[in-house]
């Protein structure tokens, strides 16, 4: 691993651990695998048949080089367009299948971005919409095989020996200074910033990541990837993986994560805690289906889970019967992610702390890290080795990098893994990296002097109107512990008192009011209920003594849809829009602090 280009992983796994499955995906009903020759080969010929289209680097520099954009879900053909991309110079513009029409034709005209591959149907027909308010693309090309639509095999089909001939020695210039790819942060409000990447800085991201978690070279290992490619999170594990001679796994949607886990049998893989909270959430309503001993077993295994710490020994007495909960119930857990999972990776959101003693607790490990694009983005992890997991923290600094906390608790950074800067936004860069030091923009604390513990965004600190500042994050990472909790935002800036908009959970209320014998409609007259609306209140009042007073929810307001990224509440990533979801619900709000 000497060279600090991210295309490097193909010439070293080639070299060091050629295998016939480096990615693998389900086509037609069935899982299809690439060879690390045959990926190798394709990227030649695609980096060619690019050449042959006009596209290049263009001297190396950001705006001179051309830049080409991808908006997929997660497949091989996702990576053979960046590492092809990558080859000759061009940058690569992810961009997510969700990005709403403004945005998408915005990040095409400010990268005048040449051309475009979609995955399918409906973002060939988005991209084609803001065609002609986008001059600069040349043309669309599609991975699935659409009619009227050109193939993206048909770039391969333009490669001649001279071009291929070209590429081998283009890959010899290309200097890790350049840009590898423009991330645009989705963010919760404004315009999309470009967070220039160069391929040195995901490379050391790679790299550091890989000493300090550890990833050791494992190429009889498979991971399931499922979280979006057009995230720099997941674009940098699939490095970490490809440099490892870790085979990837594509699945096929976020429904047949469940049935590809079974069917690949993977070893890890990658998620945000939503994901990890729904999977649980499917747990625990199986579980209250259960009757008599098996349902008292089943509980009894979950509360015992929920003391787990591997920190504090918790005694003979305990392990004793954690060994027993882990051979009649936390097998089968284990067995419905495949039964070979030794790590699960979780970033972008705090993750309950409940999950992680309860997963762990189970022997399925999930360890989270944290980190923002801007840093390729690994700032910290918890390990695998003894010692170097805490719950509730996001891990010690991985190697390599520098953290230090400001006066007022603003995560900083420095190293060779921070940013070029933002696209076009010297300003806002020069705001955003001082000294060498980005500035993150979270809160955190060292807990026993090395484990990292983020306390909220700085931007999500409010004040009340009497002062007092509340940081809404730990509030709101508490109350969804509850299982009849699925979303929540605490609101309070400016206000008297702190309140809360709460979306349930259908399932579990459901099941609640059939066990109460209250009938159920709808779920708009079910959170009129007096019952329903006195078991919010005892749960609020429950959670509230975790806190202050000054943090403690006095009122709030059921709401009967859950928020999404297609109804513009949520980030792709699943971070609420605050702003957003302020302005869509300021009656609910209004309501909290009506007289």
């Amino acid at each position: 691993m000497n060279n600090k280009r991210l295309f490097d992983c193909l010439d070293h796994q080639l070299k060091n651990f050629p295998k016939q499955d480096m990615l693998a995906a389900k086509e037609n009903g069935h899982w299809v695998s690439y060879s690390t020759e045959s990926v190798v080969n394709t990227a030649n010929q695609f980096s060619a048949g690019l050449l042959e289209l006009g596209v290049s680097g263009h001297g190396f520099t950001p705006e001179g080089s051309d830049k080409i954009a991808i908006l997929s879900n997660n497949r091989p053909e996702w990576v053979f367009t960046d590492l092809a991309a990558q080859q000759i110079g061009a940058i690569l513009i992810p961009i997510y299948p969700t990005t709403n029409p403004l945005e998408l034709e915005f990040i095409l005209n400010d990268t005048a971005t040449k051309y475009v591959f979609v995955s399918s149907k409906d973002l060939y027909d988005k991209v084609k919409d803001v065609m002609a308010k986008v001059p600069s693309v040349t043309n669309i090309y599609s991975f699935d095989k659409l009619d009227g639509v050109p193939h993206w095999s048909e770039i391969t089909k333009l490669a001649s020996e001279n071009s291929i001939i070209k590429v081998e020695a283009l890959k010899k210039e290309i200097p890790d200074s350049h840009l590898a790819t423009i991330i645009y942060t989705s963010g919760t409000t404004g315009i999309p910033k470009g967070v220039m990447l160069r391929h040195s800085n995901i490379y050391n991201n790679v790299l550091y990541s890989k000493k300090s978690f550890p990833f050791e070279d494992a190429p009889d290992t498979r991971v399931l990837s499922f979280l979006p490619l057009n995230h720099i999170f997941e674009k940098t594990c699939t490095y970490i993986y490809l440099f490892s001679g870790i085979s990837i796994y594509y699945a096929e949607s976020l429904e047949t994560i469940g049935d590809n886990l079974k069917e690949i049998k993977p070893n890890g893989f990658t998620t945000v805690p939503r994901l990890l909270e729904k999977v649980f959430e499917k747990i625990m309503l199986a579980g209250s289906h259960l009757t008599g001993f098996k349902r008292s077993l089943f509980f009894w295994a979950v509360g015992l889970a929920e003391k787990y710490d591997n920190i504090k020994p918790g005694g003979l007495w305990y392990h004793m019967q954690l060994a027993i909960a882990n051979k009649l119930i936390f097998q089968r857990w284990r067995e419905a992610l495949g039964g070979n999972i030794s790590f699960i990776i979780t970033g972008g959101a705090a993750c309950q702390i409940k999950l992680l003693r309860i997963f762990n607790a189970a022997k399925i490990p999930v360890f989270e890290g944290y980190g923002p694009t801007e840093n390729s983005p690994v700032i910290s992890v918890n390990r695998m080795e003894k010692g170097g997991t805490k719950f509730g923290t996001v891990g010690p600094p991985i190697e390599g990098v520098q953290v230090r906390l400001a006066e007022d608790g603003e995560i900083q950074v420095t190293g060779p893994c921070v940013m070029a800067g933002y696209y076009k936004k010297p300003d806002i860069t020069a705001e955003t990296i001082v000294d060498g030091w980005l500035l993150t923009g979270d809160i955190g604390v060292f807990e026993d002097g090395k484990f990292l513990k983020i306390i909220d965004r700085k931007k999500e600190l409010f004040k009340t109107s009497g002062g007092k500042y509340v940081a809404p994050q730990p509030i709101e990472n508490k109350l969804i512990e509850s299982p009849f909790i699925e979303q929540v935002i605490v609101v309070g800036s400016e206000r008297k008192f702190v309140g809360a908009l709460i979306v349930p959970s259908v399932a579990t209320l459901k099941e609640w009011m059939r066990e109460k014998e209250i009938a159920f409609t709808t779920i708009e007259d079910a959170l009129h209920h007096p019952k329903v609306l006195e078991l919010y209140r005892q749960l609020v009042e429950s959670f509230n003594t975790f806190f202050n007073h000054v943090e403690q929810i006095k009122k709030f307001e059921l709401l009967p849809r859950e928020w999404s990224v297609i109804s513009g509440e949520l980030t792709p990533k699943l971070s609420l829009k605050r702003k957003v979801i302020m302005e869509k619900f300021k009656d609910a709000v209004e309501r909290i602090y009506a007289e």
